[in-house]
């Protein structure tokens, strides 16, 4: 059985000077609960007009894991995700993609029925829940949760659900890792500004490596393994995945950067993570086979 976290130790920040919730061991399974992104301040519509907006993208933490120290890689498998049965969306001015065209706010509760969340009665849509915040204390200054970055933070990446495993530098004595942000759905891009927010829990566990460095999150799952990378604009953080993915391979085959940039035009999947954080996010994504191919193993223990 594992040892539960509690959503009352929530973070609206990551940062080195946090005071753990927990040290735990690596291979020891943690269920880490969460409030949804409004700290569970909306329950119907009329909640929006008192909602405290210092309270948005809470992460449950951090839990200080053992062994890990700056320079070494923190692997994070997602064993088991679960969510509540009431979604919330909103969007409005200032918000999303088309925040310049709404003068108000706007609210909609969304309920969560037999693996479908029900938008409404003609549209029903299939649970995909994933995790928007999850990542680890940052080098420098504090991050509030609703940026993203090298740490991770609000990556907001459809990819980050059960089953997958993510790599994170660690930059602070135990790493600190939080988490929350879930979603019951979500599309690349989170055009509105919210995917269907939802409190849940989710089950992890960690193992640290050591001898090898990233500078960004990598995430693994059973067809990919892909870089998630943040910047100013997305021409930017799809020009830094791409290069830091070569960077990270070529070393492991014989194959010259021209002909190893040609296999990553051949294959490899440039992808939208978010477009509406303080900074935006974007994915590059090489297939498995590619690994088998050339017999190279990234992130040993």
């Amino acid at each position: 059985m594992s040892t539960i976290i509690s959503c009352q130790s929530a973070i609206y920040a990551f940062d080195k000077d946090n005071e753990p919730v927990k040290s735990v061991p690596v291979g020891e399974p943690i269920t880490i609960q969460t409030y949804d992104c409004f700290t569970n301040q909306i329950q119907s519509p009329s909640d929006l007009t008192a909602i405290n907006w210092d309270k948005i993208n809470p992460a449950t933490g951090p839990i200080f894991i053992e062994g890990a120290t700056p320079g070494d890689i923190l692997k994070v498998v997602i064993n088991n995700l679960e969510i509540g049965d009431q979604g919330t969306m909103v969007t409005g001015e200032g918000i999303g993609v088309l925040g310049d065209q709404f003068t108000d706010f706007d609210v909609k509760i969304i309920p969560i029925k037999n693996n479908h969340a029900i938008f409404d009665e003609q549209m029903k849509i299939p649970l995909h829940k994933m995790i928007g915040v999850i990542g680890v204390a940052p080098e420098g200054d504090p991050i509030g949760c609703g940026t993203p970055g090298a740490h991770g933070g609000n990556l907001d990446t459809v990819l980050v659900k059960e089953g997958a495993t993510l790599y994170f530098p660690v930059f602070q004595e135990g790493a600190l890792f939080a988490a929350g942000d879930f979603h019951a759905a979500m599309g690349d891009g989170e055009v509105s500004g919210s995917g269907i927010e939802v409190s849940g829990e989710v089950t992890v566990t960690f193992d640290v490596i050591k001898g090898q460095k990233i500078t960004y999150p990598f995430l693994e799952n059973e067809e990919h393994i892909s870089i998630i990378t943040t910047a100013e604009t997305l021409d930017k953080a799809t020009k830094i995945a791409v290069n830091e993915m070569i960077d990270i391979i070529q070393p492991h085959t014989d194959l010259t950067l021209s002909h190893l940039t040609m296999l990553m035009s051949a294959v490899g999947q440039t992808q939208i993570s978010q477009v509406v954080n303080p900074l935006v996010t974007a994915r590059f994504s090489v297939p498995k086979s590619v690994f088998e191919s050339y017999d190279i193993t990234l992130f040993a223990d």
